[in-house]
């Protein structure tokens, strides 16, 4: 069985020793998850730094790790980052987790013209720390030890800004004439992938990212939800690149 998962400060990882977790993850690991002495874990400061260890003491809310191995590991690349428009109700905590789980590295926000939820004020930090909570567990339980950004809502400008400094930024469109499976894919840098609302993209919408460089794709014969089309395009991408491969 793979070795649970659990999040410390990177000064925690400096080198191999005694390591206690203790906190929210100190609780979940001692009181939901009842790790008795002995059991392997991991533990990682989700910016690519591993310890793996053994725990040696268990105390309510607190567990004590004696860490074997310390590794820094590279960020996977292509970087791959997918701007989803917000979906309605819980479906974009639910698009997040799964997002997180296939392997996005980072998530963008974004209020689309026709997106039927709206963030703003009070409701857009709610929702904002609920993304960032949902991606942090996500990556947690997938065993990621590098753990997707969730970045602050962008706007269509700003969205437009991303695109431009892309490697690769495709639009999912299903009036598109390519298709994601046949895309050229680059092997370093950024692939951005832009998923619009359940309503779709307005012209203006389309034709800014065209502008700036955007590349419409159509993801398959079937039209999907908003929160799904994102997991969907990012597996067909990661898939098709080299971060999938056990070469």
């Amino acid at each position: 069985m793979t070795a649970p998962v659990f999040f410390v400060e990177t000064s925690a990882l400096a080198a191999a020793g005694r390591v206690v977790v203790d906190g929210d993850e100190g609780h979940h690991a001692t009181v939901v998850r009842r790790l008795r002495i002995g059991e392997a874990v991991t533990l990682t400061d989700g910016q690519g730094c591993r310890g793996d260890g053994v725990v040696v003491d268990v105390a309510k809310g607190l567990l004590t790790v004696v860490v074997d191995q310390v590794a820094q590991l590279p960020r996977p690349t292509p970087l791959l980052t997918v701007v989803q428009a917000l979906p309605k109700s819980d479906r974009g905590e639910r698009a997040v987790a799964a997002l997180a789980e296939v392997g996005v590295d980072i998530i963008v926000p974004w209020s689309a013209e026709r997106c039927v939820m709206k963030w703003a004020g009070p409701r857009g930090e709610r929702g904002l720390a609920r993304w960032r909570s949902t991606a942090a567990e996500s990556a947690k339980q997938s065993r990621r030890v590098w753990w997707p950004a969730v970045t602050s809502m962008a706007s269509t400008d700003e969205v437009s800004d991303r695109i431009k400094s892309s490697t690769l930024a495709l639009v999912l469109h299903e009036s598109a004439e390519e298709s994601l499976a046949d895309a050229v894919l680059p092997s370093a840098g950024e692939i951005t992938l832009v998923v619009g609302p359940e309503g779709g993209l307005t012209d203006d919408e389309l034709d800014g990212f065209r502008s700036a460089g955007g590349k419409t794709v159509q993801l398959g014969p079937t039209v999907l939800r908003t929160s799904t089309a994102g997991v969907v395009a990012a597996a067909v991408v990661l898939a098709a690149g080299s971060r999938w491969s056990t070469a």
